[in-house]
This record gives structure tokens, sequence and C-alpha cells, in this order.
């Protein structure tokens, strides 16, 4: 089955068409721009998608998704040469197996190489950028 994939705002929208086959749409057009990070999650969630891929290193803190049925691709940098350059890198997190109904999960891609894919402690592993 297809993972329902939003993409946040931070993120170049040519990012969209290049994780096919998932279904991803981007806040723009749910028309959810400039949401903030909680009511952004609550939507999303609501929506049914089951990841949301972000350059907010900071939305790790802010919100605390445990318990939530929403997975977090949290990537260093939204520099669209980069970002473009590591889709294989990304869908690898998007496609990360996690407990069907209880994702607790934050894929983090620091330096674009893939540091981990963990249950949501509330904190990212710190580990020197690549």
């Amino acid at each position: 089955m297809s993972k329902h994939v939003l993409l946040d705002e931070n993120l170049p929208h040519k990012l969209r068409g290049l994780l096919f086959p998932r279904t991803v749409v981007t806040t723009a057009f749910q028309g959810w721009a400039g949401m903030s990070n909680g009511a952004l999650i609550a939507a999303a969630e609501q929506a049914g998608f089951d990841v949301l891929v972000t350059a907010d290193q900071g939305i790790t803190y802010q919100q605390n998704i445990k318990g939530r049925a929403l997975s977090l691709v949290v990537l260093s940098t939204n520099r669209s040469s980069l970002v473009l350059r590591s889709v294989t890198l990304i869908s690898a997190a998007i496609d990360e197996p996690y407990p069907v109904g209880s994702p607790e999960s934050i894929s983090a891609i620091d330096g674009l190489s893939k540091v981990g894919y963990l249950p949501n402690s509330g904190n990212l592993p710190r580990s020197a950028a690549m």
C-alpha cells in the first residue's frame, strides 16, 4: 500500500514528483501554508497522512508526536540542490517499516545522510553532519 505523504512548505515543490509512486501532496495544495507546526500535524493526521516530510528541525522539540498516527521525516536542509539529489535517502526514510497503527517514529536525515529511524523519544540523535 502506498504511503500518503505531506511535504512541508519549506521543501522544494519539485520533490513531490520525484517521490512517485507514493501519494504526495504539498501543504500549499491542502491550503495549509503558514500553519503552525502543531496545527499542521493535527490536520495532517486527521486528513489521513502517514508521513510529514519537513526541513524544520525544531519540529521534534516543539511538538510531541508520541501516540500520533503520523511519522516525521526531518531533513537537515531545504537547499533544493541537496534535497533533489537525495531522493533515494528520503524515499527510504518514508518507506521505513513501523508498527501499523502506532508509528510514533521520526526519521532524521542529517547532512542528507540517513541517521536513523527511531521510536519517538522526543529527541533526534546527535551526530556529526556528513
